[in-house]
C-alpha cells in the first residue's frame, strides 16, 4: 500500500513550487520527476488521478477558471491570490476551452552540452555560464581557459544572502541559468584629446588578451593596469572603434555582454598575377588555393555553419563537385587559414580538425573578413534587429495618422530552446499564428487584461469616431473581457477588429470600442507569426492544413525554434502522449497514397526481400507491390539526376527531427527520416523503405530535388514490419546468436517467401512464416521451425552467471585505471594545474572549477563534470555513435569490474560493468555522467584504444560545510533542485584517494553565482534545511 502522507508531502511541494497553477499532465511530470514514480491514484483506492486530488482538499485546491484549463494549485488561505491559467484560447471559429497538454519536453540531447554554431575554442573564450567565484572574506583568483590560454579573473566576495524562507526556492522547472550585465562605465567622462591615449591603452589589454576579453572586464582591469578609471562612454563606443578592436554579442544568457578581440588587419589588395614568376616575394606567406577551389571550399563550408570536420571533406568534395580534392591540402590546413579557422577538438589527434567558414562582408575596419568566433551568433542578432525593425515599420503602416497611443514595442523570440507555444490558427503552414506561453508572454497579457478589466468598467465611455488602423480596448462579444484590437473595417454602427493578441477578427457594436490607454501600449503584440520547417512545398495543402487542424488548433505545444527571424522556423511536438508526436512530420505523412502502400492479408508472397532484421527478432520485408515499382523508378530517376549535378545546393544544411531527405544504402541513394540528433554533427536515421537504423554524418545527407519531392513524399514506406510466427515465446530480447543465424539465412538470400498467419492492425506488424526455399510453403520448412527445433531458444538456466560472483583484484583495477589518463579539473590561484590522480596531494584547499552537476542524489553524494572539457566529451561520444553503430561485433563474454562502450538510449557511453545478471541485462555505471543504468548484454562492445584517450569526465563528490547524516527525502529534493543538471562553482576542500578514477571522491563547496547581487552557497541552504527539519514536530 502506497504511502498516503509521503504522497502528500510530495505532491505539496510540486504544487508550492508553481504559485500559478499547474495542469494535471504537467504536475503528473513534475511529481514523477521527483519521484522517479506516478502518482499511485489505484494504490490509493482511486481510479481517476483526479478522484485522488479532490479528496486532498487540504493539499490541493482545483480551479478551473472561465474558458481555461482546470488548473491546480496548492492550499493556502484566502489571502493567497491565484494567477489564472495561461493562454486561453479565443477564436471565432471555435468555442470551448484550449487544449492544455504536457509541456515537459522529453525529445533531448543526451549530453548538456552541443557542439553547435561556434569552434570549441571559441565556446572556451566566451563560456556560456561565466562563473564569478567568491570566497568569504577574501578574493579568489580564478583561473580560466580561454582559447588555450589562461586568463586571470579577480573579483571580491559578495556577500552570501541566502533568503530564511528556503522552501520558497524550490524551482522543479528546468532552469535557464541568466547573468545579469556589469556596471556599463565607473569612471569619469571622457575629456577632449584623451582618446587617442584611451585607444591605445585598449591597444596594448587586447594585445595581451589575444583571445578575447569581456567588456565587463574593462573597467576593472584599466584601473588596476593605468592607476585611473575608464572613462564614461568607453564601453558604448566600443563597436565604433573598429580600428581598435572587434566587438561581438556572444550567444549567451546575457545578451548585453560584449566579447573583445583585437581589430582585424586590413588586407591590402594583390595586384594581378603578372607573367614573370619573378614578382612573387620570397618571403610571402604559404599561398591559399586557387580561386575555383577556394570557391568550391567556401561554398561546402557555407552549407555547414556548424563545422566541417577534415576527414569528410575529400568525399563531400568528390560527391559535390565530381572530382577529387587536391591532396596538398590536408596534408597543409594552413593554406586554408586566410577563408576558414581550424579547430583541433582532439588535441592528441591532429589529423582531427574542424574547418569553420569565415564569414565575408563589409564590416567597417575589417578588411571584408569577419572574426569567425562570432560565428553562429551574429546572424541571431542580425535577425532580432531586422525584426525589431520590420515589426516596427509594421506598426508604423497600420497606425498610420494615429499620434495616440504610440505602437507597442515588437514581440521578441523567447530564448528558451524549447519554448511552449498556443496554437491559434492557420491558413497555411508558412504562416502558423500563435502565441508564446510564459512569464513576459502570456502571464504578462494575462496581467494586463486584467487590468483592462477593471480600467475600463462601467463609468468608461465608448469612443466616439474609430478609425481604421486605430488601436482600442474592446469589449469582447462573447465574453466579458476587455482586449486590445485593432480597428479593421468600419461599418454604420458596426465595427470589424482583430484582436491583436489572440489573433482573430469580430464584428462587434461601436459602443464596445474605447480608447487604449497609454500604459495598456506597452507589451508587444502577443498573436505572431511562425513556419512549419519541411512543409513549405505543402503550405496550402488541404491535407497538411487540415491534418494540422486536428493535431494542434486550440492546443498548447511545444516549439523547436530553427531559425530566429521575423517569421521564426519551428517544429511543433506533442508531448501529451506517450512518445512525444512530431506534428511537422505527421502533417507530411498525411500525404500518402494509401493506394501505393503494401497492405499483407492472410496468402503466401512470393519475390518478397527481406531488407533488415533487427535485435529482437522484427524483421522488415519488401513484398512486390505497384507502389515499390513506382519508387525504385524515381529513385533511378533521382540517381541519375544528382550525378549529373555539380553544385552545393542539394546539401543538408540544417537537419532536425522528421525531416525527408536522401541517404546512401549500398553506394544508392535511399529515402530517409531524421530520428535524432547527436549535436550539429551526428545524427541517426531511418532507412524508411528498409527499416534499417543508421547514424551518420550530416554531410552525408542529400535534399530531394524539387521536381522528385512530390513523387518521393506521397509513396508510402515499403518496408513491412514482420514478425516470425510462433516465435514470440514471451522469453525477451533475442539472444545475440538467434539474431545472427536468421540474419545469416535471412539477408543473404535474394529472394523469399512468406505465409502470411495473422495482422496485428493495432502494433502493426504482420506476424509470417518465413521461407527461403521457393519449392515448399508448409510450415514444416520454414525459419520458424528450424529455430524451434534448434537451441537458440534454450533457456539459461536458473544461476548466477560466473562473471557475477569473480572479483577482479585491485591490482588489475589500477592496470585498467592506468589506460585512462588522469582527469585535471581544477586550477589554483598560482596559475596552476593540479591533477586529480592517485597522488594528488598537491591540489591545495581553495582551488576552483567551473562544474556541471549530472547527478544529485543528496548532499552526500552527487556527480561533477568539469565544464571546460564537455565539448570533448560531446566530440567523442559523437566519434564512438559512428563507430559502434556502423559495425556489429561478435557476441562476447562480459566480466565485472570491466570497462565497456554501452549503448543506452541511443548514445554510446563508457561504462564500468558492477555485476551480470542471469536475465541477460548487464548493471553498468556511466564513467562520464555518474549514472547507474541497466542495459542488454547485446548492447555492450569493447571499449577501443581511441576513445580511452579522453579521462573520465563523472568525479564523484560530497557537499563540504555540512555534518554528514541520514539526509531525508524532503532535504534531497531540495537539494537536487539547486544543483542537479547546473552549472555552478565548486570549490575544492579536499581529495580522498582511490585505486580507480571512479572510487575517488572529492569534498568540495557548491555555489550559484547566477544572481548578480549575491553568491548562493548551497552548503548555508542545505544547513538551514536540516535545521529546520530537526525542529520540525
Amino acid at each position: 500500500m502506497a504511502d498516503a502522507e509521503l504522497v502528500k508531502k510530495m505532491l505539496r511541494e510540486v504544487l508550492q513550487a508553481n504559485p500559478a497553477g499547474v495542469s494535471l499532465s504537467r504536475l503528473t511530470a513534475q511529481y514523477k520527476a521527483l519521484t522517479q514514480e506516478h502518482i499511485p491514484h489505484r494504490l490509493l483506492g482511486h481510479d481517476q488521478l483526479e478522484g485522488l486530488l479532490a479528496s486532498m482538499p487540504s493539499v490541493v485546491r482545483t480551479e478551473r477558471p472561465r474558458g481555461g484549463e482546470t488548473a491546480y494549485f496548492a492550499a493556502a488561505s484566502g489571502e493567497t491570490k491565484v494567477a489564472k491559467v495561461v493562454a486561453r484560447q479565443r477564436s471565432s471559429k471555435r468555442t470551448g476551452p484550449a487544449h492544455l497538454v504536457n509541456t515537459q519536453m522529453r525529445v533531448k540531447p543526451a549530453v548538456p552540452l552541443i557542439l553547435n554554431g561556434r569552434p570549441p575554442s571559441a565556446r572556451r573564450s566566451g563560456v556560456v555560464f561565466r562563473r564569478k567565484v567568491k570566497k568569504r572574506r577574501k578574493t579568489v583568483r580564478r583561473e580560466r581557459h580561454h582559447g588555450g590560454r589562461h586568463m586571470l579573473q579577480t573579483r571580491a566576495l559578495k556577500a552570501s544572502n541566502v533568503t530564511p524562507s528556503w522552501w520558497c526556492r524550490l524551482n522543479l522547472d528546468l532552469i535557464c541559468v541568466s547573468s545579469a550585465p556589469s556596471s556599463p562605465n565607473e569612471g569619469g567622462r571622457l575629456k577632449a584629446g584623451g582618446t587617442q591615449q584611451v585607444q591605445a591603452h585598449l591597444k596594448e589589454i587586447l594585445a595581451k588578451y589575444s583571445n578575447g576579453f569581456w567588456a565587463s572586464k574593462l573597467p576593472h582591469t584599466y584601473k588596476e593596469l593605468y592607476q585611473q578609471e575608464l572613462p564614461a562612454g568607453v564601453l558604448q563606443d566600443l563597436e565604433a572603434w573598429t580600428h581598435i578592436c572587434t566587438v561581438e554579442r556572444p550567444c549567451s544568457s546575457n545578451r548585453s555582454e560584449l566579447l573583445l578581440y583585437p581589430a582585424k588587419e586590413p588586407i591590402t589588395p594583390t595586384p594581378p598575377p603578372s607573367s614573370s614568376s619573378s614578382s612573387s616575394p620570397p618571403s610571402s606567406p604559404p599561398s591559399s588555393p586557387a580561386t575555383p577551389l577556394r570557391r568550391r571550399l567556401e561554398e561546402l563550408l557555407q552549407k555547414y555553419p556548424s563545422g566541417l570536420w577534415t576527414h569528410a571533406l575529400p568525399k563531400l568534395f568528390k560527391d559535390t563537385y565530381k572530382t577529387k580534392l587536391p591532396g596538398h591540402i590536408l596534408e597543409n590546413l594552413e593554406l586554408l587559414s586566410t577563408f576558414c579557422t581550424i579547430d583541433y577538438p582532439m588535441p592528441d589527434n591532429p589529423k582531427r580538425a574542424i574547418l569553420y567558414r569565415r564569414s565575408s562582408g563589409g564590416g567597417g575596419g575589417g578588411g571584408g573578413r569577419e572574426d569567425p568566433r562570432r560565428q553562429g551568433s551574429a546572424p541571431g542578432e542580425e535577425q532580432e534587429g531586422k525584426q525589431r525593425e520590420e515589426q516596427r515599420e509594421a506598426g508604423r503602416s497600420r497606425l498610420s495618422g494615429q499620434a495616440s497611443p504610440p505602437p507597442p514595442p515588437p514581440l521578441l523570440i523567447p530564448r528558451e530552446e524549447y519554448p511552449s507555444v498556443l496554437v491559434v490558427e492557420a491558413s497555411n503552414t508558412n504562416t502558423v499564428l500563435l502565441r508564446y506561453i510564459g512569464e513576459g508572454y502570456s502571464l504578462a497579457q494575462e496581467s494586463m487584461e486584467d487590468e483592462m478589466r477593471e480600467c475600463y468598467g462601467s463609468s468608461s465611455s465608448s469612443c466616439s469616431a474609430p478609425a481604421v488602423g486605430q488601436l482600442a480596448a474592446v469589449l469582447a462579444e462573447e465574453e466579458e473581457e476587455v482586449l486590445r484590437a485593432q480597428v479593421c473595417e468600419v461599418m454604420g454602427d458596426k465595427v470589424k477588429v482583430f484582436y491583436v493578441d489572440h489573433g482573430f477578427s469580430e464584428v462587434i457594436s461601436k459602443t464596445k470600442v474605447f480608447e487604449l490607454h497609454k500604459k495598456f501600449s506597452k507589451l508587444p503584440f502577443q498573436a505572431t507569426k511562425c513556419q512549419l520547417a519541411g512543409l513549405e512545398p505543402f503550405s496550402q495543402e488541404p491535407l497538411v492544413l487540415k491534418t494540422f487542424e486536428a493535431m494542434a488548433g486550440g492546443k498548447i505545444l511545444l516549439a523547436e525554434i530553427l531559425e530566429r527571424g521575423p517569421v521564426p522556423l519551428i517544429v511543433l511536438y506533442d508531448t501529451s502522449q506517450d512518445d512525444d508526436v512530431n506534428i511537422n512530420a505527421a502533417c507530411l505523412k498525411a500525404l500518402r497514397d494509401k493506394t501505393l502502400a503494401s497492405p499483407l492479408q492472410v496468402c503466401v508472397y512470393t519475390n518478397v526481400v527481406v531488407s533488415s532484421v533487427c535485435s529482437d527478432g522484427t524483421l522488415y520485408c519488401q513484398p512486390p507491390s505497384r507502389g515499390l515499382t513506382l519508387l525504385t523508378e524515381t529513385l533511378e530517376r533521382t540517381e541519375a539526376y544528382l550525378h549529373s549535378q555539380v553544385t552545393s545546393d542539394f546539401l543538408v544544411s540544417r537537419p532536425f527531427c522528421g525531416k525527408r531527405c536522401l541517404a546512401r544504402y549500398k553506394g544508392k541513394w535511399s529515402r530517409v527520416e531524421i530520428t535524432n540528433l547527436h549535436g550539429s554533427r551526428v545524427l541517426d536515421l531511418l532507412f524508411v523503405d528498409l527499416g534499417v537504423q543508421a547514424s551518420v554524418e550530416v554531410f552525408e545527407l542529400r535534399e530531394i530535388p524539387p521536381q522528385f519531392l512530390r513523387d518521393l513524399t506521397t509513396i508510402p514506406p515499403q518496408a513491412v514490419r514482420c514478425r516470425l510466427a510462433e516465435l514470440d515465446l514471451g522469453l525477451g530480447a533475442w539472444s545475440p546468436e538467434a539474431v545472427q543465424w536468421l540474419r545469416e539465412r535471412a539477408l543473404s538470400s535474394p529472394s523469399c517467401s512468406i505465409k502470411v498467419a495473422k495482422v496485428d492492425g493495432a502494433k502493426r506488424c504482420v506476424h509470417v512464416h518465413l521461407f527461403t526455399d521457393k519449392s515448399s510453403t508448409d510450415n514444416e520448412h520454414s525459419l520458424n521451425r528450424q529455430m524451434l527445433q534448434s537451441q537458440l531458444f534454450r533457456q539459461q538456466p536458473d544461476h548466477p552467471a560466473m562473471s557475477c560472483d569473480i572479483d577482479i583484484p585491485n591490482s588489475n583495477l589500477a592496470n585498467t585505471a592506468a589506460l585512462i589518463p588522469p582527469l585535471t579539473i581544477f586550477s589554483s590561484g598560482s596559475n596552476m594545474d593540479a591533477s586529480i590522480s592517485p597522488n594528488c596531494s598537491s591540489s591545495p584547499p581553495g582551488s576552483n572549477m567551473d562544474a556541471y552537476v549530472s547527478v544529485a542524489c543528496h548532499p552526500g553524494h552527487f556527480v561533477l563534470q568539469p565544464w571546460g572539457e564537455l565539448y570533448k566529451l560531446v566530440a567523442l561520444m559523437g566519434e564512438m555513435i559512428l563507430h559502434y553503430n556502423q559495425t556489429e561485433d561478435p557476441p562476447m563474454q562480459v566480466e565485472k569490474h570491466h570497462i565497456y562502450a554501452a549503448k543506452v538510449e541511443n548514445n554510446w557511453h563508457r561504462v564500468l560493468v558492477k555485476s551480470v545478471l542471469t536475465n541477460g541485462l548487464v548493471s553498468v555505471y556511466e564513467l562520464d555522467y555518474g549514472r547507474h543504468e541497466l542495459v542488454g548484454r547485446a548492447l555492450l562492445r569493447t571499449l577501443t584504444p581511441e576513445f580511452r584517450r579522453l579521462p573520465f569526465q563523472g568525479v564523484t563528490a560530497q557537499l563540504a560545510g555540512v555534518r554528514p547524516r541520514q539526509w531525508s527525502e524532503e532535504a534531497s529534493i531540495v537539494f537536487r533542485n539547486h544543483v542537479e543538471k547546473r552549472p555552478l562553482v565548486a570549490q575544492l576542500e579536499s581529495v580522498t584517494e582511490a585505486a580507480c578514477a571512479w572510487d575517488r571522491r572529492l569534498s568540495v563547496y557548491l555555489v550559484d553565482t547566477s544572481r548578480e547581487e549575491s553568491d548562493v552557497w548551497v552548503h548555508d541552504i542545505m544547513t538551514e534545511v536540516a535545521e529546520d527539519l530537526a525542529s520540525a514536530p
